[in-house]
């Protein structure tokens, strides 16, 4: 079977001499050295604001939305994974979806008419790793007094006119799950300019307390040392893997645009992109769980990413349509795209899907 993604694994010699300094140091977790190696590496390396390394991305957004001491409403997309929308309702918030554009990202236009006197934020995902429109979205919450969070789980590495995309927005938070670019097995980042929102979420992420000394009601957000020795040995080479991917792209542009639409065909001069999903839209509505079976049966793993759109839920209330999300939740499909992808499988895939929607 070949896999919609594959974890990419470090030279497990450099990986090994991280964890004889683990063994040598007897320090497992607790913020420990390698936990604050990495939170220095990472917006160097990326050229970002300061981050807090947490578990994973979700307590990320969890933690983002309590160090905001957030209320009542928070606008966000429909067209994400599902920890966007259940962060805010675990943090005791209600969502309000607005529908978004065609490639995806949150549609601006539709986020001033949803705004009421209970919002008190807008969290939007960079979908895939392609920028929402920042300006625009500051524009609205500077007039209307709202934070603004991004879920930027998807865009290591990525930059808008020179600038990281962890850089906008009063909170940017990032996912190092295995599947992800840059992963550190499991865990996730959270990205402030702000020193005193940092100071919030180190204190948040760690109970609460420093040492004896008892501030707030907190959680355990920290981090280990092996899951950070995981993401030190992998971080010099992501330019590399960003490069290796770019080409798969551009050979699966090629190759299927002809049959497929593409959610992002070209990338803007202004945006550095990291090329971590391989997103297509099929043809029609009702194709989708016909397709994947047909791949599968091909030994070719899909993914339906997003499905489906977050405003239909069986737990929340059902509110309005959001037809453009609901539209790009029945027909996107994320192909095969990994470090180490063979021109072979490359090749079986392309065929395959080419098959498939004959």
């Amino acid at each position: 079977m070949i896999p919609v993604t594959k974890p990419y694994l470090p030279d497990q010699e450099i990986y090994q001499q991280y964890l004889a300094g683990i063994w040598q140091r007897n320090w497992l977790t607790n913020q420990g050295p390698l936990v604050t190696e990495i939170e220095r590496s990472i917006p160097k390396a990326i050229e970002s604001v300061p981050m807090a390394y947490v578990t994973n991305g979700t307590i990320a957004l969890q933690l983002a939305i309590r160090a905001l001491q957030l209320s009542g409403e928070i606008i966000t997309t429909p067209y994400s994974y599902v920890a966007t929308t259940s962060s805010i309702l675990w943090e005791g918030c209600k969502p309000v979806f607005v529908d978004v554009l065609s490639n995806g990202n949150i549609n601006p236009n539709l986020i001033e008419q949803a705004i009421t006197d209970r919002t008190s934020a807008i969290m939007a995902t960079h979908v895939y790793g392609f920028p929402c429109d920042v300006k625009a979205i500051e524009q609205i919450a500077k007039k209307h007094n709202l934070k603004i969070i991004y879920d930027a789980a998807h865009t290591f590495g990525v930059k808008l006119n020179g600038e990281s995309l962890y850089n906008f927005g009063d909170i940017s938070t990032a996912s190092f799950h295995a599947t992800k670019l840059f992963h550190t097995v499991e865990g996730g980042g959270v990205f402030s300019a702000d020193s005193k929102v940092m100071d919030k979420i180190n204190l948040l992420k760690a109970f609460g307390h420093i040492d004896d000394e008892h501030f707030c009601l907190g959680i355990n957000g920290k981090q280990s040392e092996f899951h950070a020795a995981m993401g030190l040995s992998i971080l010099p080479n992501v330019n590399v893997l960003i490069e290796e991917r770019k080409q798969l792209h551009a050979l699966y542009v090629k190759e299927l645009s002809s049959v497929l639409d593409f959610v992002h065909p070209y990338i803007p001069e202004e945006v550095v992109y990291n090329y971590a999903y391989m997103p297509v839209l099929l043809p029609k509505h009702g194709m989708a769980t016909k397709f994947c079976k047909k791949m599968k049966e091909n030994g070719i793993g899909v993914r339906r990413y997003f499905y489906p759109s977050l405003n239909t839920l069986p737990y929340l209330v059902k509110g309005a349509s959001m037809p453009i999300s609901e539209c790009i939740a029945a027909r996107c499909i994320c192909l095969p795209i990994f470090n180490g992808m063979t021109s072979e499988e490359m090749q079986k895939v392309i065929l395959a899907v080419k098959a498939c929607l004959q």
